[in-house]
C-alpha cells in the first residue's frame, strides 16, 4: 500500500492545483478505502483534505451506477465549477437518504469507491487511480470488513462491478494503477 500511496502523492505534487481531485476506483476489497486514508494522513500540503466514500452514497445493493452518478452530479461537477457540492448519506438500514454533507470546492477532494472512474468523471479528476487485487484476497478483505451483511450480496455487487469495467474501462482511464496482494 505504501508504494501505491507514494505513486499517487507524486502525481498529486505534479498537479498545479491547490484543490486537486483524486478518484480511486477498484473492485470491492481492492484496498480503495485503505489507500484513501493513507493519502489523507500523508497529504503533502497543509490544510484539510476531504474524503468521500461511495459506500456512504450507493442507494442499496443494486446502486453502483446510481451512486456514481450521484457523486458526479452532486460532488464532482460542483467542485469542478468552484461551487459547494452537497450529497446525502444513504442509510442502508432505513433504505433512504439521510443527512446532508457539504464539499468545499477550495479544498482537495478524494472520492473512493467501486465505479467512480468513468469517462465522465475522469474529465474532472486530476489523479484518477485504479486498484486491483486477486479475487480471493479481495473477497477475504471485504467479508472480514463487512461480514455477514455483505456475504449474500457479493455476487450481485460483483456483477455490477464487472459491468462497470466492461462499459467504462477504468483501468485505461487511470493515471496511477496498482495491484495489491
Amino acid at each position: 500500500m505504501a508504494d501505491a500511496a507514494a505513486a499517487v502523492l507524486r502525481a498529486v505534487e505534479g498537479v498545479e492545483a491547490l484543490n486537486p481531485v483524486i478518484l480511486i476506483d477498484g473492485r470491492s476489497g481492492a484496498g480503495k478505502s485503505t489507500l484513501a486514508r493513507a493519502l489523507v494522513s500523508a497529504w503533502p500540503a497543509a490544510g484539510r483534505v476531504q474524503l468521500v466514500a461511495l459506500d456512504s452514497i450507493y442507494p442499496g445493493w443494486d446502486g453502483l451506477a446510481a451512486g456514481v452518478e450521484i457523486a458526479r452530479q452532486d460532488i464532482l461537477v460542483p467542485h469542478a465549477r468552484g461551487l459547494v457540492g452537497v450529497w446525502r448519506r444513504y442509510d442502508w438500514d432505513a433504505g433512504a437518504p439521510a443527512e446532508a454533507h457539504a464539499v468545499d470546492p477550495s479544498l482537495p477532494l478524494i472520492v473512493e469507491g467501486a465505479g467512480i472512474l468513468t469517462p465522465q468523471t475522469a474529465r474532472v479528476a486530476d489523479v484518477p487511480v485504479w486498484l486491483d487485487s486477486p479475487e480471493r484476497s479481495r473477497r477475504h478483505r471485504a467479508l472480514a470488513r463487512d461480514g455477514d451483511a455483505y456475504e449474500p450480496h457479493w455476487e450481485r455487487w460483483a456483477l455490477q462491478e464487472a459491468e462497470h469495467i466492461r462499459e467504462h474501462r477504468p483501468q485505461a482511464l487511470a493515471r496511477v494503477s496498482a495491484v495489491m496482494p
